[in-house]
């Protein structure tokens, strides 16, 4: 079975059912999301959508209410597409903690969403995610999926490793193969068990190369679509893969476990 660990619910969802069909995607996990630049049908729409993206990457204005409409979207999709979506749900990170553990409950959990993300912290305070690992170890380690490209830092994935080293029972997955710092993304989720890295937007296949040989068994094949297309990611790890046995774990077998339940059921809580 292959996964596409890491895409963002379509404005309709065809067209992104259709991208995973060219992909011979079994299952994808969407994440909300508040921009949609596959509705944009010229430079000035797409940049609109951009505009609204460097605000969520930015980690800032969000709130539960401004959140619930991407939620919305994420559950219709799964609602709709169980045996092909297991949805993620994401909180705001500038809550205070009591109001985190509250949302990761209501928000996810009471959602019957499988895992947390796609999460974008403020540049520098990656910190503020140990209130959300708190919580989704309260509730059986859920795993959470962190933006890994720009404008997240070097010093944010270093974060990243000692908060999963503290919270060792939740899966911490960087995602974008932690972008322009992906050297330093693969040697710190090698050494910290917890840890997954995820593959989209990959702009070297040597990268990709490196991180499955380095990680076999703790890399993700995504595609971020609808900036990335699931075909192009699927033949960058295969180009980049030797072993059909470890292949088959980077497009699927790896997401299975990490999923647990939720990857057979498409969409219910575990």
């Amino acid at each position: 079975m292959i996964t596409d660990a890491h895409g963002h619910v379509h404005d309709p969802v065809g067209p992104h059912l259709a991208a995973l069909d060219a992909a011979g995607v079994d299952k994808a996990v969407p994440f909300p999301t508040r921009p949609h630049p596959e509705r944009a049908a010229d430079l000035a729409a797409l940049r609109r959508e951009f505009a609204v993206l460097d605000t969520a990457l930015g980690g800032t204005g969000g709130s539960r209410e401004v959140f619930a409409a991407a939620l919305d979207e994420v559950s219709a999709a799964v609602a709709a597409h169980p045996g092909r979506f297991v949805g993620f749900g994401s909180v705001p990170l500038d809550l205070p903690d009591r109001e985190v553990a509250q949302a990761v409950a209501e928000d996810v959990v009471g959602r019957g969403l499988c895992g947390i993300g796609e999460l974008t912290p403020t540049p520098g305070q990656a910190d503020r995610l140990e209130p959300v690992l708190r919580a989704a170890a309260d509730h059986g380690g859920l795993p959470v999926v962190v933006h890994g490209f720009a404008p997240t830092t070097a010093a944010d994935l270093r974060t990243l490793a000692t908060l999963s080293r503290r919270h060792p029972r939740v899966p911490l997955v960087v995602s974008q193969l932690g972008g322009l710092h992906w050297m330093e993304a693969v040697e710190l989720v090698r050494d910290t068990p917890g840890m997954y890295l995820e593959l989209s937007t990959a702009f070297l296949v040597i990268a990709v190369r490196l991180a499955v040989r380095e990680l076999p068994e703790r890399t993700l094949f995504g595609s971020d679509a609808p900036y990335g297309d699931p075909v192009a990611a699927r033949v960058m790890v295969e180009r980049a893969t030797e072993s059909a046995e470890v292949r088959e774990r980077v497009l699927g077998g790896n997401a299975a476990g990490l999923l647990g339940a939720a990857a057979g059921t498409g969409g219910q809580n575990r």
